[in-house]
């Protein structure tokens, strides 16, 4: 609030901050987010999958190791293939085992096309199960 000065003309502007429509804006912010904030944080019911602790280590299957040099070769173990000979080998896994896991493994300076060209060729396949090979620090 202003009051008067007697040190200064009254026709000089005042030099206050009229706050007044500040706490009128911030006030109806807050009703704003008050009002909107259940519907933000209203969750979708899922049905979700259950999961046991026991893992039967029996059943786990080894994953297909697929590798990518800096190059751009594909490599299974430590025999290279083509793209042609990897398109048939993710046929013929899939023809023997539709749940066949791919780990690829690729070098941290290869150009993400080939990979890219590895997971289309996995897709292509009918393999659904595909992860990425990396390094604990």
């Amino acid at each position: 609030m202003a009051f008067g000065n007697f040190n200064q003309d009254e026709n000089q502007p005042m030099a206050e901050i009229n706050t007044t429509p500040l706490v009128d804006v911030m006030l109806v912010l807050l009703v704003v987010f008050m009002v909107t904030m259940p519907l933000i944080t209203h969750s979708i019911p899922l049905n979700l999958p259950e999961s046991s602790n026991k893992i039967d280590i029996t059943e786990q299957k080894e994953p297909m190791r697929v590798s990518i040099d800096e190059k751009g070769d594909f490599f299974i173990g430590d025999k290279q293939i083509s793209e042609n000979e990897l398109k048939t080998t993710f046929q013929n896994a899939f023809k023997t085992d539709k749940d066949t896991i791919v780990a690829i493994a690729a070098d941290k300076q290869v150009e993400y096309k080939y990979v890219a060209k590895m997971l289309s060729l996995a897709q292509e396949a009918g393999l659904k199960k595909v992860g990425f090979v990396t390094e604990a620090q």
